[in-house]
């Protein structure tokens, strides 16, 4: 019997078995596809690259923002060439380090509980005293229009395969990954047309920052809001024919691709859970503990965005390196989830949540003061020509301490981390004003937010 299996080797998964193998070489990790990350291969590292791209580009074609005068142009198949060769360097990276694993701690295989000490993968079954589920998420797919449009039907997880890009898509879905890559391809000269389930985008959770978001990125972007795809089918000119109803008015668009972006599912239901206990049957009703990731009373854990609210890459590592612990020390198991939430959202303006989120203070009838600032005149954002949005920061009027912060600016990448540094040091909005504010910087941005909040305190 092995002390620990791992199944899966994506960010949870690698991280978890790093850990794993300095107190013990008593262990597999299993793993069914590719051994790199979802992040490095259709996630995070490509959708950055081709972002990377279309702002730059941009940023060119915008240049009388600063008084200069510019044309340019950009060949999308050297774009997508470009796109895929830093993919390729990131997953590379990752398999180099995998290749340099025991190969006896690796079995290539579609695993699934016997019971739950047990799971069989290539027809031969294994025993272990815990496990680490971290077997991750894929796009969701609707498989009639999958069906109907063939490969003209994309996910996130093929659309950088494109040797070149197209003249229109359709993005159904208005989340991060929607918005992202929506605004990427509309800055890369395709037309681009959102269809939204609701009158919501990204994660802000701000009703003012929410439909400033709207309205910023509206600009840009044919957004169709409480908007879905009645019919969808391939014309006789091999376009994707989208039938909709928009102000009770039947509407059709034609586009050379259909791209659905309605988030992920996770891949759990591949393990045959309910052969450990049937009311494990359903994945969505999983009796997970929210801080250890314990599966109900046994000694399996579920880590990454297998089963998630935060299916970010930092929180994925995280807690595969963490939960080891509550493996091989098992039944004494801690609280894994100790990072304070750090969310952001590459569009333009970025977006980011930090802390507490707005609607997460409001849902626990937590009391809060909202310090805002604009940056629409803020003097650093109004040099770069990127005046726009605004941030939003979240204190406790009992203690003045800051609980959290939304925001929608340029470089909010940056801001965020810094926010989040200081909530996760329980800082106060004093402690925090005392520190230096370079000028001119976006950063200054933040003190006035602050001092906002500090002026609705002193008030009190």
């Amino acid at each position: 019997m092995y002390d620990l299996i791992i199944i899966g080797a994506g960010t949870a998964g690698i991280s978890a078995y790093k850990e794993a193998i300095k107190y013990t070489q008593n262990l597999l990790i299993i793993n069914a596809g590719t051994w790199d990350t979802t992040c490095a291969r259709v996630g995070c590292m490509p959708s950055k690259a081709l972002i990377s791209c279309a702002n730059q580009l941009h940023a060119a074609q915008h240049l009388d923002r600063v008084a200069i005068q510019a044309t340019i142009t950009a060949q999308t198949d050297q774009v997508m060439s470009h796109v895929r060769q830093l993919r390729d360097r990131f997953t590379h990276a990752t398999l180099k380090d995998v290749d340099s694993w025991n190969p006896a701690h690796k079995i290539n295989g579609q695993a699934h509980f016997v019971d739950s000490q047990t799971v069989q993968v290539n027809g031969q079954c294994y025993q272990a005293k815990s496990f680490i589920l971290a077997v991750g998420s894929t796009p969701n797919i609707n498989t009639t229009w999958q069906t109907t449009l063939g490969e003209r039907h994309l996910t996130s997880d093929q659309i950088f395969e494109l040797k070149t890009l197209p003249q229109s898509i359709a993005v159904v879905g208005s989340g991060i990954i929607a918005i992202e890559l929506a605004q990427a391809l509309q800055r890369l000269g395709v037309k681009t047309t959102i269809f939204a389930r609701s009158k919501r985008i990204g994660q802000l959770t701000s009703p003012t920052l929410q439909q400033l978001a709207q309205q910023e990125l509206s600009k840009e972007l044919n957004i169709l809001f409480e908007t879905l795809p009645d019919t969808v089918r391939l014309n006789a000119d091999q376009k994707v024919e989208i039938q909709y109803t928009q102000q009770q008015q039947p509407q059709t668009l034609h586009v050379d691709y259909l791209l659905n972006a309605t988030g992920r599912r996770s891949l759990l239901p591949s393990l045959q859970l309910a052969n450990i206990e049937a009311s494990f049957q359903d994945i969505k009703q999983l009796q997970i503990d929210e801080k250890t990731r314990q599966l109900s009373n046994y000694p399996i854990f579920i880590v990454g965005d297998a089963a998630t609210s935060t299916p970010v890459q930092h929180e994925a590592a995280h807690e595969g390196k963490m939960v080891v612990h509550n493996c091989l020390n098992y039944p004494n198991i801690q609280n894994i989830k100790t990072l304070t939430p750090l969310n952001i959202v590459f569009c333009s303006p970025e977006m980011a949540s930090v802390g507490q989120s707005y609607k997460e203070l409001q849902t626990k009838n937590i009391p809060f003061i909202v310090g805002t600032a604009s940056y629409t005149k803020q003097a650093r954002a109004l040099v770069l020509g990127k005046n726009q949005g605004a941030i939003e920061v979240y204190v406790a009027p009992q203690n003045n301490q800051l609980l959290g912060a939304e925001l929608l600016v340029e470089a909010a990448e940056h801001l965020a981390h810094l926010l989040n540094w200081v909530i996760s040091e329980q800082l106060t909005i004093d402690e925090i004003l005392e520190k230096p504010f370079y000028h001119p910087t976006l950063e200054e941005g933040l003190r006035t937010a602050l001092k906002h909040a500090r002026r609705q305190l002193n008030a009190l």
